[in-house]
């Protein structure tokens, strides 16, 4: 499956070199500024002659070729983003045309794809409820491993769809294997065998959160740590703002949003995320829908904003059951990244260490016995004696002004961004019973949500399986809606989730040895990913 004999295989037991040499890096730098093809791809010729023969890299095969042939696939929309943001970096930074074939949704068409099939139809999550799907996703893979032998890639980014092509003709030819996200071994007892058994048939894969690259190399599979693609929407919503690359933080527009939508002023306004997948949609939605039956008594003026993914039967859906919802509801369409941080939005001043004791003191009344506090001028100013020193502590209420007051949302990416937003949640999760039953037995870790995974805490409230019911939904909305030292908790420690996602310094660091003036906004999750797909060396 030779194309004028161009096509390479690169074996995850042969040597590779992630790390990028200083001449792939000088012609990418010459791209990023926008020398011409034809320009760009003559000096990376040039180049070449300076390196090594005895070692080819992925974007050597590619000008041997003329063009670099990329064969991805994503199965819901989350993959839709975060393939698209890599697709875009391979055409920024590949020195000759770049095509793509594959699966993917409307953003990843956007970048030039041309799904074989629609996204949806393998668009399934979880174990029990795969089985009435499984002579599709059958014909599926079939069409979809065709399609890659004839494409003739130089690199596939293969998720799970394409783990079952291990052992089919597409395994013989000779392509790079690249796995863009490592699966969930650390949630699952034994998931470390799965990544034995990936090694087999993977030669690399770009991992978004931190200590998997070191997990993986200890069980033979070549890793690198590219950072959470969440990073990118906080670069791409600030680009143009007056704030620090370190600041990981999105400020929505609120001011605009409410008026936009014409939400009345003293109305409290709660955000629901019911998922991506039709499947969790149709089982998440009914029971938010009770859960806002319940809390509408509490608050009066109480108005929805519904978040709908861009997934044409999530759509239709949810657009159904709207019609009946128990009070007014806003719905927010799928793929505008800045109207879902506008209804996120939260602006609040800085928070002191020191102001999160005093709101944990009234919660806990053996601290509260040992601090003199009274309120001073209004309800949110207190005044606090402690060891003799008399303190004041202005603005004790954390949320100035905001969009949403509170988020529900169902496990996912979703709760990374709402810490983005600083907009405090509770993560909501159900599943068919006998699933349920499986992640009872199977998973080690005792969280849902990325968040409280990642800090080892339950900083985010979550109402998982059988206890995920209206009553407790309501029962943990209604506690962090009025209890400022549990929003700020969420809020202090979305600082500390975020950061642990940002890119690697060291991958930084590599690239700043090379004596290049690349700039902040291209140390991007994406930008690193399609880098190291360039560089990839047998």
């Amino acid at each position: 499956m030779r194309r004028n004999g161009n096509l390479h295989c690169v074996k995850a037991s042969k040597r590779y070199r992630v790390p990028l040499d200083r001449g792939i890096l000088e012609m990418i730098l010459n791209k990023i500024f926008s020398r011409s093809s034809k320009t760009t791809t003559a000096l990376w010729k040039l180049q070449r002659k300076w390196m090594s023969t005895s070692s080819k890299s992925v974007v050597d095969m590619a000008i041997k070729d003329g063009e670099l042939r990329v064969f991805i696939v994503a199965g819901e929309v989350s993959g839709d983003t975060l393939a698209s943001r890599l697709m875009s970096a391979l055409k920024n930074l590949a020195p000759v045309p770049v095509c793509f074939s594959g699966v993917g949704g409307s953003i990843m068409s956007k970048q030039g794809l041309k799904s074989l099939f629609p996204m949806e139809d393998i668009a399934v999550m979880g174990i029990l409820e795969l089985l009435p799907h499984l002579y599709r996703f059958r014909v599926k893979l079939k069409e979809t491993i065709q399609a890659a032998v004839s494409f003739r890639p130089h690199v596939v980014d293969k998720r799970e769809m394409l783990f079952a092509a291990r052992y089919s003709q597409l395994k013989s030819n000779d392509v790079v294997h690249i796995h863009y996200v490592a699966p969930s071994f650390w949630a699952w007892k034994g998931g470390e065998a799965r990544l034995k058994n990936l090694a087999t048939f993977v030669d690399h894969v770009l991992c978004i959160l931190p200590n998997e690259e070191v997990v993986c190399r200890s069980n033979g599979l070549a890793a690198t740590f590219v950072g959470h693609p969440i990073v990118e929407d906080c670069l791409e919503l600030n680009s143009g703002k007056e704030k620090m690359p370190c600041e990981m933080k999105i400020e929505g527009n609120w001011k605009d949003f409410r008026n936009k939508y014409a939400v009345p002023s003293g109305a409290t306004v709660m955000t629901l995320l019911p998922g991506s997948r039709l499947q969790e949609v149709t089982r998440m939605l009914p029971i938010f829908a009770n859960t806002m039956e319940q809390l509408k008594h509490s608050f009066p003026e109480l108005v929805t904003v519904i978040h709908v993914a861009p997934h044409q039967h999530v759509e239709d859906y949810i657009n159904k059951v709207v019609h009946k919802w128990p009070v007014p509801a806003i719905l927010i369409p799928g793929g505008s990244s800045q109207l879902k941080y506008d209804a996120f939005s939260v602006r609040s001043p800085p928070i002191s260490l020191f102001q999160l004791l005093i709101m944990s003191l009234f919660r806990n009344r053996k601290l509260r016995q040992n601090v003199n506090m009274n309120k001073v001028s209004t309800p949110n100013n207190v005044q606090c004696i402690f060891n003799g020193i008399t303190y004041i502590i202005v603005n004790l209420r954390i949320d100035v002004v905001q969009a949403s007051r509170v988020a529900l949302c169902t496990s996912g990416t979703v709760a990374v961004e709402l810490q983005l937003a600083r907009l405090p949640c509770v993560v909501a999760y159900r599943a068919h019973f006998l699933t349920e039953w499986f992640i009872r037995y199977k998973a080690k870790i005792p969280y849902i949500s990325l968040p409280n995974i990642l800090l080892d805490s339950p900083i985010i409230p979550e109402a998982l399986l059988q206890a995920c019911t209206p009553d407790k939904l309501a029962s943990l909305l209604m506690e962090l809606i009025h209890d400022e030292a549990l929003r700020g908790e969420q809020i202090v420690a979305a600082d500390k989730v975020i950061r642990l996602l940002y890119p690697p310094e060291r991958t930084i660091t590599n690239l700043e040895r090379q004596d290049l003036s690349l700039t902040f906004p291209n140390y991007t999750p994406s930008m690193l990913a399609a880098l190291a797909i360039l560089g990839y060396v047998k």
